[in-house]
Formats: C-alpha cells, structure tokens, sequence
C-alpha cells in the first residue's frame, strides 16, 4: 500500500493510510496493527469499514514504511501511546475516534485507554487477541495463588502458547530467523497455521526483526510490576475461538478492569481480519453506531458482560416446541447457562409462559408464534430471528406431536400433518438457520431432537418411528455435510420421557372411547416410568458443551438402540407385539 500521508511524532515519521471521507458527522475509525505486521494486514477490513466510516490505519513504529527507532526502549508503551496520539490528533482533531486493533496493537491500545494521555480521544475501543500486559500479569498471578489445579492448567496453557515471548528476549535469536528465511517462508506458515493467504510485504523482514523490540521492552517489566489499569471507555472484545496465542480463559478477569464491557467470540483463527473481514468489520461498525447512537441492537445486548461470565453468555439459543415438555425445560437450562433464549411454539400462550421463566432465570427471552410445518411461518420466522437477533449459536429442532395406529389406518391427511411437524419442520429449521451460521462465520450448533421409536420398528408408532428416523438419518447427514464449516449436528433420542405427549397424540383406527382408553393407558405408563424432560434437557445442554453427535436418554432408549445393532433379528420380532392390547 502507498502511504496517504505521514504523521511526526517526536523523532519517528509514521507512514498514515486513510480511506473513506473524512466529514463532519462521520465517525473516524483508526486500525493498529500487531506484530509481524504491517498496517496492510487490514486493507479487506478497512475498505469494508470505508463504506460508511473513515478509516485511519498506520504503520506502527519500526514496521512497514515508518522509522524504525535506534534502541530498544524506543518501543515502550507510552512511546507507542503517543504515536497513536499522533495520528489520532492529525486525523481527526475535532472529535474521538474509535480504535479497532489486533494483537500487538491491542496491547499498547489497552495502554492508551487505561491511561490518562488520550483521555477524551477514543470514543470507543474494539479489542482482538492482544490483553493488557498488566491484566495479564494480575491474571496469572491470581491464578497462582489459587493453587488450584484447574487455575494452574490455565496459565501452564497460556504460558505453552506464548512460547516466542521468552524466546524474544534472547539476544539475535529472533532476527537471525527472520534473516534466515523467515520473511520469505511468513504465508506459508500463515497458510499452514491459519488456513489463510497472504502475499508477502516487502517491508516482512523489517516488520519482524524490529517488531521483536515490542517484547523485549516491555514484557518482563509490566509482567513483573504490574500497574492497576482501569478504563471507562466502551470496550467491545471480539475472541477467536481458535486463537493458537490466546487460551479463552484469559480474557474472564477482564470485567475487573472494564465495567463497559461486550463480549463476541467468532469461530476464526488469531489473522481474523484477514480471514474474515466482513464479520469483523460488521461487529465494529455495530459498536461504533451504538456508541454514536446510544441505540445497543439485540446482538450488543445479549454481549454486555455485566460480571461473571456464565458457560452461555453472549450466546441465541432457538428453540421450537418450547412452549412446554422438552422444549421448555431445554429453553430453561440455557437461559440459567447465560444464553438469550428465542420460543417458538404454535401456542402462543404457553411460549410466552416459558418466557416469562427464562426472565426469572435473568434471561433474554423472545417470544414467536410459529406454525413449524409451515414453509411460510418458518422462513419468516428464521428472517425475523436474523434481522432483529443476528445469527443463532444453538438452535434446538424440538417440536414434535405423537400419532399411534396401524399403517394401513393411517389417512393421507394424517401422515401429511405428522411429516409436516415431525420432518419437514426439523429440515427447515436445520437449513435455515445453518445458512446463517454459515454467513456470519458461527461455529453453531444443530440439536435435532428424534426419538427412541427411529430404530424401534412397532406396529403400533409405523407413522410416527418413520418420522423420527428420517430425522435420525437426516441428521447424519447433515453433521457431515457442515463438519467443513465447523458447524456441529447432534441428534437426541428420548425413550418414554414424561412430557405430555400422549394427551395431545392421536390414535387413528379406533373409536373415541377406545382411544381414550389407549390414551390412559399411555399417560400412565410413563407416568410409572417417570422420566422427565429436564434429563433431556440437561443431556441437550451436556452435548453441546461436549460435541456429542448422538445422545440417548433413558435406559429403554440404549437398550432398544443395541437390540437394533446387534440383534436385529429380535428386534423384528418383538415389533409384532401388539402393545395396545
């Protein structure tokens, strides 16, 4: 990239780049880099951010076409500080700006918001993959003194991760690599251990070897001595999942030091500017406008931390059939977990009582009327889920009615209704919500709730076990069609679970008393079983967390899956029994 100006700044000349226009009632943007980079590694985002924003970007001292300083200590934080002091008075000298940065350039930015330098300069702060060396410090400390094998287990990771930083601080060690090949071999490696592509810079070889600088003055000083570093700045912290610098944990002391706090992971290695430009400009400029605005959408709102952070916080959970049985208690268990909860159930009422729960447990809860086996209602409710709520994380395809009866009883009409509530609305639900996980770059998660009945062949469920194993399959074969975008698919099989079912399901073939007789003979056997929907809700809520791909709950559901395994033979023949009788 050719500079669009330079920016002075005691004795060092950075190199400035800017696109967008800069006007009155248009918010500044400025992008520092990290290390080893240069300001081009935001090029995608900036020209992205540049439709509505002007974007500022420089290269930081010693790297890209800026001086490269005559000693070590010329890469202190507070001489970093008023470099980004510089360019922010030179660019926008009548109004704030707002800072997105990435690693090293998160680091000496926590440093301009904890201190007192640029005060009333930064209107907002958007962090990626680089803390306050000084949080960090404290971090690890607490962590140590806690003794706790689990505390532990985080820093030894965290300090495995961070390798280079020791390695920095040895003398030549790290530009002898840079002048040995490194520079040259830097996208093969980036191709290797992100996945992405990226041209090599002319300036990589000074981007790397002077860059080391940045560790060697002020790692062991600020790790040793940390300072207490507070700020009341807005500050949203965008988290790659798979960052291989950072472990996760690092960032949970953080509400310590910043009451204004958002939180946002996204499923993207630590170069995530590069590799997904278009979320990470889409979530800095929905920080920016709510900053301006004062207006905070659902998606900011469900990111607030406001304290400790629960294993679901910041998370959407959909859930259909929520109104009560599973989905309720499934709705429930994620709402206590941190997450915003979305019912959806064709009775208003009861979905709006599941609700009402979820916001007991200080939940988000939303609440939609939805016909699950319509086209319609469906596309309209994913539409209305995306548009108001943004990309769901987990969505749980859980609504379901009961139909008993003999195949050759079974009318058109009633194996239209089953499939439309029973498969169609699982398709749907699966294919409209992973099309958005896929664009907004979310690791989701799928739950497809089947049943015990898909690999239990009886005379006396034809309509309804055919359902429940087309789910069963269908689910299969999705979980390897998203494994490529990192999205997960579990399939759950509930054996006689107590929800209700039977008083709603119908029994086609029979007279009216002699269908109520078999519905009370129903509601009464697993009533004796007595099993309840929070187990499923709570093995729901486990296979999430874990990853697992299939899930049985209930004895009955694992015996009856081995007998279809290994002797299917008697499986067969215990399907002829006329359970009804």
């Amino acid at each position: 990239m050719i500079p669009s100006r330079s920016v002075q700044s005691g004795d060092i000349e950075l190199a400035v780049y800017t696109w967008g226009v800069a006007a009155a009632g248009t918010p500044t943007v400025v992008l520092v880099h990290g290390y080893p980079d240069a300001a081009s590694v935001w090029e995608k985002t900036a020209t992205l951010l540049a439709q509505r924003y002007h974007v500022v970007a420089y290269d930081v001292r010693g790297a890209g076409r800026s001086t490269v300083p005559d000693h070590t200590q010329a890469y202190a934080l507070e001489h970093l500080v008023e470099d980004l002091a510089a360019v922010v008075d030179a660019t926008s000298p009548d109004a704030p700006v707002h800072l997105l940065c990435h690693d090293w350039g998160s680091i000496q930015s926590w440093e301009a918001v904890t201190t007192e330098r640029m005060t009333g300069r930064i209107a907002s702060y958007t962090s990626i993959s680089g803390p306050s060396i000084d949080h960090a410090s404290y971090w690890i400390m607490n962590r140590l003194r806690s003794g706790s094998p689990q505390d532990m287990a985080q820093v030894a990771r965290q300090l495995s991760h961070s390798w280079y930083i020791g390695a920095f601080q040895l003398p030549a060690l790290g530009e002898a690599m840079w002048k040995a090949g490194l520079d040259k071999l830097w996208p093969r490696v980036l191709k290797k251990v992100e996945g992405i592509d990226a041209e090599a810079t002319d300036t990589q070889t000074k981007d790397g070897t002077s860059g080391i600088n940045l560790y060697r003055a002020n790692f062991v000083k600020r790790l040793l001595r940390p300072q207490e570093r507070r700020t009341d700045i807005p500050v949203q912290l965008i988290v790659p999942k798979r960052d291989r610098f950072m472990v996760q944990e690092i960032w949970d002391d953080l509400p310590r030091w910043v009451p204004r706090l958002w939180r946002r992971d996204i499923d993207a290695g630590h170069w995530v500017q590069i590799s997904h430009p278009e979320p990470i400009a889409a979530m800095a400029g929905e920080f920016i406008d709510f900053v301006v605005s004062g207006n905070e959408p659902a998606t900011l709102r469900r990111a607030r931390l406001y304290g400790a952070r629960k294993p679901m916080t910041g998370k959407l959970v959909v859930v259909t059939g929520a109104g009560g049985g599973i989905g309720r208690e499934t709705l429930l268990a994620f709402a206590e977990q941190g997450a915003a909860v979305v019912a959806a159930d064709i009775n208003l009422e009861a979905a709006e009582r599941s609700a009402e729960l979820a916001r007991l447990l200080e939940a988000e809860a939303f609440v939609r009327q939805v016909d699950v086996g319509s086209t319609e209602q469906m596309e309209a409710f994913a539409k209305w889920v995306e548009e108001e709520l943004g990309a769901p994380d987990v969505v749980v395809n859980n609504a379901g009615i009961g139909l008993s009866g003999k195949m050759l009883d079974t009318g058109v009409d009633d194996w239209e209704r089953l499939l439309r509530v029973n498969l169609w609305s699982v398709i749907l639900g699966s294919k409209l919500f992973a099309q958005q996980m896929i664009a907004a770059g979310k690791a989701g998660h799928i739950v497809n709730v089947a049943s015990a009945a898909a690999f239990t062949p009886t005379r006396a469920l034809p309509a309804y076990a055919t359902t429940k194993a087309a789910v069963l399959m269908l689910t299969d074969c999705l979980r390897a069609e998203l494994a490529d975008q990192r999205i997960r698919v579990t399939s759950v099989c509930p054996g006689l679970i107590d929800t209700g079912i039977t008083e709603a399901s119908q029994f086609v073939g029979v007279s009216i008393d002699e269908q109520a007789r078999q519905r009370a003979r129903a509601k009464k056997l697993y009533a004796r079983r007595n099993l309840k929907p929070a187990a499923v809700a709570a093995a729901i809520l486990d296979a999430v967390a874990t990853g697992k791909s299939e899930v049985l709950v209930g004895s009955e559901a694992h015996a009856t899956r081995l007998l279809s395994r290994f002797f299917p033979a008697l499986s067969h023949r215990l399907a002829r029994v006329d359970v009804s009788k």
